[in-house]
């Protein structure tokens, strides 16, 4: 992606995903089986299905121009292998089919990324705009795949990308502070911070929405099961052995590591920091490229006035509470695996970023 097209479009692709293949073209298959999964996925013979299905090869790893393909393609592949693992209705699977198993890690190579579902491929290229002149904001958007029929699946996924469209005001407040290279004007950094704040606003009004169309029953017992992470996973016809991978979470999301990485956050060394750095991998080249370079930017705290400046923090504590309260309604009053689907023991975690993000205040 052009700097631009994050100024644009955030995290989003500079074009609206691709929903369906071409007519003509051999992946045509891919989009029946995606349409077909949530129906095929509540059968008994739901992997002896997908063990027959001949999937064709992604054959063009280097071809930029066939990028939209090439993500639905991840995207079709992502959710059938991770219905497979984790089909509700069976034993966690400890293999995945070299059918899928091949294919999916051809894609994956191309876009340089581990082999499973991600938020990527969950949420960022998997929607689309009912009016196309219209926003991209919750009522003018849809899903196109999905593990279940239920609407609760696809209001959880709009949700989240309508907040990576807000961001887009996020990262043009700050590329375009490193554009006059204005890091030490007080006023430009003012109203970078000022921008900031208010997309952080809006992201949080959007967030506190969930509770509209998603049921914590609905959330936790039919869907949240396939988002969740591999572990001791075999890739048959892939040498790489047992794998364990982190199933799609939020932590993937590009949004909040941008913030942390301008406001220059810090977060103390920990198994906590390992994690959010590991979830680095799972996210799209560019969108690690860009947080990097966000990183090496100046500080700003020194310029900036202490009430915007804390303002801004408090508008990403708070960010964080409404994600930490979700999680207690939807996961932890229902779980006794204190893992979330990335993995990871996110309850004292969660409320570990909260307090260090205020302690950064000035």
């Amino acid at each position: 992606m052009m700097l631009d097209d994050f100024r644009h479009r955030g995290f989003l692709p500079s074009q609206d995903p691709l929903t369906a293949f071409p007519d003509g073209s051999p992946y045509r298959l891919l989009d029946e089986v995606g349409d077909a999964l949530p129906e095929r996925l509540a059968r008994d013979d739901f992997r002896d299905w997908v063990e027959k299905l001949e999937i064709p090869p992604w054959e063009t790893p280097h071809d930029v121009s066939r990028v939209r393909e090439l993500r639905l393609y991840y995207v079709r592949l992502g959710f059938l292998a991770s219905a497979y693992v984790n089909q509700k209705n069976a034993p966690r699977a400890h293999r995945l089919p070299s059918n899928v198993a091949r294919p999916l890690c051809d894609a994956c190579r191309c876009l340089e990324r581990p082999p499973i579902l991600s938020y990527d491929g969950y949420a960022l290229y998997n929607w689309r705009r009912l009016d196309p002149s219209g926003p991209v904001a919750l009522g003018n958007i849809e899903t196109f795949q999905n593990f279940v029929e239920l609407y609760d699946e696809h209001w959880f996924i709009l949700v989240h990308v309508e907040i990576e469209a807000i961001a887009a005001e996020v990262l043009a407040a700050i590329l375009d502070l490193a554009d006059q290279n204005a890091f030490d004007d007080a006023d430009a950094v003012d109203r970078a911070i000022d921008a900031i704040t208010g997309a952080l606003s809006r992201q949080i009004s959007v967030l506190r929405r969930i509770p509209e169309k998603m049921s914590p029953d609905r959330y936790f017992c039919d869907f949240r099961p396939y988002i969740r992470f591999f572990e001791n996973v075999e890739y048959d016809g892939v040498e790489q052995g047992c794998v364990n991978f982190r199933g799609e979470t939020g932590a993937q999301s590009s949004v909040i590591p941008a913030l942390v990485a301008f406001f220059k956050i810090p977060h103390a060394p920990s198994e906590l920091t390992d994690h959010l750095a590991d979830m680095r991998n799972y996210m799209p080249v560019t969108h690690r490229q860009l947080v990097e370079r966000i990183e090496q930017m100046p500080d700003v705290k020194a310029f900036a006035s202490p009430e915007r400046f804390n303002a801004a923090l408090e508008a990403m504590a708070e960010f964080r509470e409404v994600h930490y309260g979700w999680a207690r309604t939807y996961i932890d009053q229902k779980v006794s695996d204190p893992r979330g689907t990335g993995g990871t023991p996110y309850m004292g975690w969660l409320q570990q970023l909260i307090d260090e993000t205020r302690a950064h205040q000035i």
